[in-house]
C-alpha cells in the first residue's frame, strides 16, 4: 500500500534537460575534440614517418594502376609472382637509364643555375633599379649601425655547392626508390590475398559479395584513372620537349620530363613550369620575341591539355573540385615535399573514388567533386538527378 500511496521517482538528472539537448551538445563537443586530437596525431605521424610512408604511398599507388595487369595474365596461366618481377624490373631499368641520360643535362643546369640568374638580373635591371636602392639603403644603415672591433678575425665557412649538396642526398633517395620497389614487389606477387582476406572476415554471403564488388570497383576505377593520367601526362612531356626542340630550346629531353612530371600538379604545376622555361628562353635566346614563343608553346600545350583532352578521355565523373585540389597539393607538399604534391592529386581522387562506393562516406565524395550543370528535361527534372524510390 506505501507503494502504492507513494509511487517511485527517479533521481532527477541534472545532466540534461526533458528533451536531452544539453547531454547531445556536449556528446557532439566530445566527439569533436576527439576527432581534432586525432587529425592532430595522425598529421604528425604522417609528417615525421614521412622516409617510411611515402615509398609506401608509392608502391601503393603503383600496385594499384599494375594490379589488374598482374590479375589479367594469372588467368592466362602467367604466376603472378613472375609478372611483379618483370614489372619491377622494367620499372628499375626504365629509371636507372632515366637518371643516366638525364643526369648530364640536370648537373648542367644546376652548375649554371648562377650564371642564369645574373642574365637574368641583367635583362630585367630597369625593373630592378627600385629594389637595388632599397637594398643599398638597408646595407648603409647596416653598417652605420654595426660596432665592429678591428682586430677581430672573421672566418667564413663556405657551405658545399648544389651539385655537392644533392649528391649526399642522393643515396636517401636511392634508399626509398629500393624500399619502394620492393613493397610494390610483396604487393603484386600477392595477387588476391588482400580480397581474400576480406571475404573470410565478412559473416554473411551477401556481406562478401558486397565487400569483394566495393573492392574491385575501386581498384578498376582508380587503375584507369592512374594509367589514364600518366599516359596523358607523358604525351605531354613529348609534345613539350618536342616542341622546344624545334625552336632550338635548350635541353628539350630534360624540360619533356619535368614537364610531363609538374603536370601531375594541376595549376601549380604548369605555373612553375612556364615560369622556369621564361626564364632559361631569356638567356639561351638573343631577342625577346624568339624567348617568348617557349612559354607560348607550354601555355598552349597545357590549355589545351587541361581544358579539352584530359576531360574527354578521364570524362566528368572524375572532376575534383578546385579547392580540395589546391588544398591538398598544400597539404601533401609540406608534409612529403614536391614528391608529396605530385601524388596529391593521385591520393584525392583515390579517396574521391572510394568514398564514392561507400554509402556512409558518399557526403565526402560530393564535396571532393567538381560542380556539374545538368540540362533540364522537359518535366523539370535534371539530368544525372537522383530519383527518389518510393
Amino acid at each position: 500500500m506505501d507503494q502504492l500511496n507513494h509511487p517511485h521517482h527517479e533521481p532527477p538528472d541534472h545532466g540534461k534537460t526533458h528533451d536531452g539537448a544539453p547531454r547531445v551538445r556536449v556528446d557532439r563537443v566530445t566527439r569533436s575534440l576527439v576527432a581534432g586530437i586525432f587529425i592532430l596525431l595522425l598529421t604528425g605521424f604522417l609528417y615525421l614517418a614521412a622516409d617510411v610512408l611515402l615509398p609506401v604511398a608509392l608502391a601503393f599507388l603503383f600496385a594499384l594502376v599494375l594490379g589488374p595487369f598482374v590479375r589479367n595474365l594469372r588467368k592466362r596461366g602467367i604466376p603472378s609472382v613472375a609478372t611483379a618481377l618483370g614489372l619491377v624490373i622494367v620499372l628499375f631499368v626504365t629509371f636507372a637509364a632515366g637518371a643516366y641520360l638525364l643526369s648530364g643535362p640536370v648537373a648542367t643546369l644546376i652548375a649554371e643555375a648562377p650564371r642564369i640568374q645574373g642574365e637574368v638580373e641583367s635583362k630585367f635591371s630597369m625593373l630592378q633599379r627600385p629594389l637595388q636602392m632599397l637594398s643599398n639603403a638597408s646595407a648603409q644603415l647596416q653598417r652605420l649601425t654595426a660596432v665592429e672591433d678591428g682586430n677581430t678575425e672573421r672566418v667564413v665557412v663556405e657551405g658545399p655547392s648544389q651539385i655537392g649538396a644533392i649528391a649526399s642526398g642522393a643515396g636517401h633517395y636511392f634508399a626509398q626508390i629500393g624500399l619502394c620497389l620492393v613493397l610494390l614487389l610483396f604487393m603484386l606477387a600477392a595477387g588476391d590475398l588482400f580480397s581474400e582476406k576480406l571475404v573470410k572476415v565478412l559473416p554473411t554471403l551477401s556481406d562478401k559479395k558486397r565487400a569483394l564488388h566495393i573492392a574491385r570497383e575501386i581498384e578498376h576505377e582508380v587503375s584507369r584513372y592512374l594509367a589514364t593520367i600518366s599516359l596523358i601526362n607523358a604525351g605531354f612531356g613529348l609534345v613539350i620537349g618536342l616542341g622546344f626542340w624545334a625552336v632550338g630550346m635548350p635541353s628539350p629531353v630534360l624540360w619533356g620530363v619535368i614537364a610531363a612530371l609538374l603536370n601531375f600538379i594541376p595549376y601549380v604545376g604548369a605555373t612553375i613550369g612556364v615560369i622556369v622555361t621564361s626564364a632559361i628562353a631569356i638567356v639561351a635566346f638573343d631577342t625577346l620575341v624568339q624567348a617568348l614563343i617557349v612559354p607560348a608553346i607550354y601555355i598552349l600545350v597545357a590549355v589545351s591539355e587541361g581544358q579539352f583532352i584530359t576531360p574527354m578521355i578521364v570524362g566528368r565523373r572524375l572532376e575534383m573540385n578546385n579547392v580540395a585540389i589546391l588544398i591538398s597539393i598544400a597539404f601533401w607538399g609540406w608534409l612529403w615535399g614536391i614528391v608529396g604534391a605530385l601524388i596529391a592529386v593521385p591520393i584525392l581522387v583515390t579517396v574521391k573514388i572510394f568514398a564514392d562506393q561507400i554509402e556512409s562516406m558518399k557526403p565526402v565524395g560530393e564535396f571532393l567533386g567538381a560542380r556539374h550543370h545538368h540540362e533540364p528535361h522537359h518535366d523539370g527534372s535534371h539530368e544525372g538527378a537522383p530519383h527518389k524510390i518510393e
